[in-house]
C-alpha cells in the first residue's frame, strides 16, 4: 500500500511511524505532523439521507423513519444536528403517511374522495412510493 499524503501540508514525504489503536500512525518529514489514516467506516448513499431528512420536516419521528426507510434512527438524529434542519411549527395540520407499491398508489388516486381536504406529497423509496397527507384538523 502506498503512503499516505499529509493532511497538514499535502506533502507526500511520509513514513510509517507506529501503531495506535490498531490504526498505522504516520509521520510527515516535511511539516512534523503525526496523522492516523482515518477509518473507513460504513457509508450510507446521500439519497437516504435526504428521504430522512424530508420526512422529519414533514413531522415523522425519528423511530419511524427508521422503521420505512431502514436506517438507525440515531443516524437520522445526526443528520439533523448536521445539517441543523428545524421542523416548522405544526400546529394546524397533522401529516399521515402510508407506503403503497405502485397499483395500490393508482386505486387510491383514482378514488376521487381520497383527493379532497388535504394537500398530498408523492415520494419514491426503492420500489415502493409513500404518501404524505396533511389533514386538517377540525376545530
Amino acid at each position: 500500500m502506498k503512503n499516505p499524503i499529509c493532511p497538514k501540508c499535502d506533502a507526500m514525504h511520509v513514513v510509517k511511524s507506529g501503531v495506535i489503536g490498531e490504526r498505522q500512525r504516520y509521520h510527515c518529514k516535511q511539516c512534523g505532523y503525526y496523522f492516523t489514516v482515518n477509518k473507513v467506516g460504513k457509508s450510507i448513499d446521500s439519497y437516504y439521507v435526504t428521504k430522512a431528512l424530508q420526512l422529519y420536516i414533514e413531522g415523522i419521528s425519528y423511530r419511524e423513519i427508521e422503521r420505512i426507510l431502514g436506517v438507525s434512527h440515531v443516524s437520522v438524529m445526526n443528520w439533523v444536528r448536521k445539517y441543523n434542519i428545524k421542523p416548522p411549527v405544526q400546529a394546524v395540520y397533522h401529516p399521515t403517511y402510508k407506503v403503497m407499491n405502485q397499483a395500490e398508489l393508482v386505486e387510491y388516486i383514482k378514488n376521487g374522495g381520497n383527493l379532497k381536504g388535504a394537500g398530498m406529497l408523492i415520494t419514491e423509496l426503492g420500489d415502493k412510493y409513500m404518501m404524505i397527507k396533511w389533514k386538517r384538523f377540525k376545530e
